[in-house]
């Protein structure tokens, strides 16, 4: 059901509109927990590390497809708000026909790359046959997985961020139970973390699929919206292209860092990964502000009300500000232990803690950087989230962790601060972008009259 996010209390409709998404991230981030937390009480560090390298790969795949995606969302989303139903409607139509194409060249494409992907990532040898196969499964569900990201997008882009969460409670619950099921009782490894993944991404688009045609969405399709129509794929990729890159690259330098760490050894290795889904999961509430603000700021766009789209950055901000703040401190004192709910290894978490602590910190600057891109991809102006991620990851991310890691061999603690140094860069960059573009004229301020 399409919802109005034009009138009433701004942050009232950031807290509405994202803690169901919030939710729904933290269920889709359970997806990969659930994996590495199961299969440590049942496997030992090679199947930790297979799970953790294919999971990484998988999650930037995944991530670049919700990226792309955030064209649908806003396209949508300005539609919405202009109150013109048939855009919006030709906009669901064209997403469909255009994602769907997409993940069957993307699945056909990482099936024949399976092999060179292992060897990329400087899997360690212990690991390269659980890796593969963990990557076979996954990729043989991609289809799954962009299906269930698209729906998801065009229910944010009519201001529904339930029944998404709805979806994927689903599947995180069904890939729980796979999980054990598949990795404790049949004692199928990594395999098994694979194919419940990918059994319960299915059953997610099953029950979507299902709330889809017994739901009156607002949004009537005809046959016609399906045909590719060269300025509506042209409005989506222009928004969705440059978000889906900047989430590659950010992925890709997540991978070099993990390369990095695979090549210090099996331990580095397997702290490096438990630590990077420990982030996934404190992230939740900065990625949460990124999609939050661009489809609040799309609708409001759209109907011209400028000072709202406006507002909403700046509440999201001081959100992602505060929490992040507050997280960091806290990890301070507990990292070690929130290490050691994944692994009894004693040197995996140490080397864990010491990680966990520095890289902590980017979560407060990366909320901020995260809700500027939000608000420039409702304005079209998504290049400038790309070129602030870039720049952060070739000037700081990459050669930080490469240069911490060459100099400092018996601790992750400087390695950890690559990724609060590029994220800091990133917040420069915005500011200076929105200073800039405010001066130009092109982020306007005032309500639009009618």
């Amino acid at each position: 059901m399409k919802k109005d996010l034009t009138t009433g209390s701004v942050l009232k409709n950031i807290l509405f509109f994202s803690l169901p998404y919030l939710l729904s991230y933290f269920l889709q981030t359970l997806y990969g927990m659930a994996d590495l937390f199961i299969i440590g009480q049942f496997n030992g560090v090679d199947s930790i590390t297979a799970v953790s390298v294919g999971s990484q790969v998988m999650h930037m795949l995944t991530v670049m497809i919700v990226g792309l995606a955030m064209g649908s969302t806003v396209t949508i989303g300005k539609a919405v708000g202009a109150k013109q139903s048939r855009q919006a409607s030709l906009a669901v139509g064209n997403t469909i026909t255009l994602f769907m194409g997409v993940a069957i060249a993307v699945m056909v494409l990482l099936l024949i790359l399976v092999k060179p992907i292992v060897a990329v990532m400087s899997t360690p040898a212990e690991a390269v046959s659980e890796t593969s196969i963990y990557l076979t499964i996954c990729f043989i569900g991609i289809p799954f997985i962009t299906a269930y990201n698209i729906i998801s997008s065009i229910f944010r882009g009519l201001g529904d961020s339930k029944s998404p969460m709805y979806f994927i409670a689903v599947a995180c619950a069904v890939n729980i139970l796979l999980d054990y099921l598949f990795i404790g009782m049949l004692s199928m490894g990594a395999a098994g973390a694979a194919l419940g993944t990918t059994l319960s991404q299915t059953i997610s688009v099953i029950a979507a699929l299902t709330v889809i045609i017994r739901k009156k969405t607002g949004i009537t399709l005809r046959k016609d919206d399906f045909k590719p129509k060269a300025g509506t794929m042209g409005k989506i990729l222009k928004i969705g292209i440059p978000v889906a890159l900047q989430d590659g690259f950010i992925q890709i330098a997540f991978i070099v860092i993990t390369i990095i760490a695979n090549r210090r050894g099996l331990n580095d290795a397997a702290a490096v990964g438990i630590v990077e889904k420990i982030i996934g999961v404190v992230f939740l509430v900065p990625s949460t502000m990124l999609s939050t603000v661009s489809a609040l700021s799309a609708q409001n766009i759209g109907a011209g009300k400028h000072d709202r789209a406006a507002a909403t950055l700046r509440y999201a901000a001081f959100i992602a500000i505060g929490f992040g703040l507050v997280v960091s401190i806290a990890v301070q004192f507990v990292g070690n232990g929130i290490v050691g709910m994944f692994t009894e290894d004693e040197q995996v978490i140490l080397l864990g803690g010491q990680y966990l602590r520095s890289y902590i910190w980017d979560c407060m600057f990366a909320g901020v950087h995260f809700s500027f891109s939000g608000y420039f991809c409702a304005y079209s102006l998504s290049g400038i989230s790309f070129l602030h991620n870039v720049l952060s990851i070739v000037l700081v991310r990459v050669p930080g962790a490469f240069l911490a890691s060459k100099y400092f061999a018996d601790t992750l603690y400087p390695m950890g601060l690559a990724a609060p140094g590029g994220s800091l860069l990133s917040v420069t960059v915005c500011a200076a972008a929105f200073a800039l573009l405010r001066i130009q004229g092109k982020l306007p301020t005032a309500r639009v009259e009618d």
